[in-house]
């Protein structure tokens, strides 16, 4: 492989998880200015949806569904919007770094799920990797001082990961499995809006976006978590496989905790990054484990793991 492909390709994949780590950069202060969490995510989704179908119809890419795959991409959409929700919910009970980094737990979900409803065989690794991934979680949970973080907390944003792993498995298993990454997060984001437009008693307690501030942040956050990591990772998976893409992903959450404690600042104690850093090494070696990478490698990667 040509040198600067792969380099191309390394810092693609970096550019791509680092901007979606930027999720609270942009949602905190929208929290701050007095917005609720879906009207937020409904700016957010009803933006992304429009720059992503801009950019298709530039690339000259179709639109066009097989009957065989509306109801499956209805479903995905669901549970897509439902795993944002849970985790745009949790930032208002835990910090978002914490919470970013729980919320990257998803793929040793995908093993559970495999072994659990698939037969899928676990290896020592797996298992010794799903035991770190939980201690970790643990540390993270209980802080120095012996107070624990928020319960409901925890649970939406490991239920936020369930979802996202749900998802996964489904699109693995269903006539979506072979749609373009572009295509298929369209219309999840599609789809997903309908969540927030319910929530929202069907538009009428929308908020007003209130400030120039609050707009930049909501293009912002559609922007560069959306299109430009949705375009990098397909570039990073071109040039070095979606296996060292996905590993980049551990970028995500340090971006997310780096932003947290530098600007919002939140509290990052021994206890803490010791349980991050056993829960960013258990993710990586269930992605490098097989046969999981094989199958799930460009899915663990898909734009909005990413949220």
């Amino acid at each position: 492989m040509n040198i600067n492909n792969k380099a191309k390709g390394f810092v693609c994949g970096a550019v791509a998880a680092a901007t979606y780590g930027m999720n609270p950069l942009f949602t905190l202060p929208l929290y701050e200015e007095g917005m609720s969490v879906d009207s937020v995510l409904f700016y957010r989704y009803a933006f992304a949806v429009l720059i992503l179908g801009i950019l298709m119809k530039l690339q000259g890419q179709s639109f066009a569904l097989k009957k065989n795959e509306i109801f499956p991409l209805i479903i995905g959409g669901l549970l897509f919007s439902a795993s944002s929700l849970l985790l745009f919910m949790s930032y208002k009970h835990m910090d978002a770094g914490i919470a970013s980094t729980i919320l990257f737990v998803y793929p040793v979900m995908v093993a559970v799920i495999m072994f659990l409803f698939f037969h899928e065989k676990v290896s020592f690794m797996t298992a010794f990797s799903i035991m770190m991934a939980l201690s970790g979680i643990g540390l993270l949970y209980k802080g120095d001082d012996g107070e624990t973080l928020s319960l409901i907390g925890m649970l939406l944003v490991i239920l936020s990961s369930l979802s996202y792993a749900i998802y996964i498995v489904g699109v693995n298993h269903s006539t979506l499995k072979m749609m373009s990454t572009a295509k298929l997060t369209f219309y999840a984001l599609l789809f997903g809006l309908s969540i927030y437009i319910v929530r929202l008693n069907f538009g009428l307690d929308l908020q007003v976006i209130p400030s120039s501030s609050a707009w930049v942040n909501i293009l912002a956050m559609a922007f560069l978590p959306t299109v430009i990591s949705l375009v990098c990772t397909a570039i990073s998976i071109h040039n070095i496989g979606s296996t060292s893409t996905a590993i980049l992903g551990a970028l995500e959450p340090v971006t997310a905790l780096f932003f947290g404690v530098l600007i919002f600042g939140e509290q990052l104690t021994p206890r803490l990054m010791l349980g991050i850093t056993m829960i960013l090494v258990a993710v990586t070696f269930i992605v490098l484990g097989r046969p999981l990478s094989e199958k799930f490698g460009h899915l663990f990667v898909h734009l909005l793991r990413r949220h």
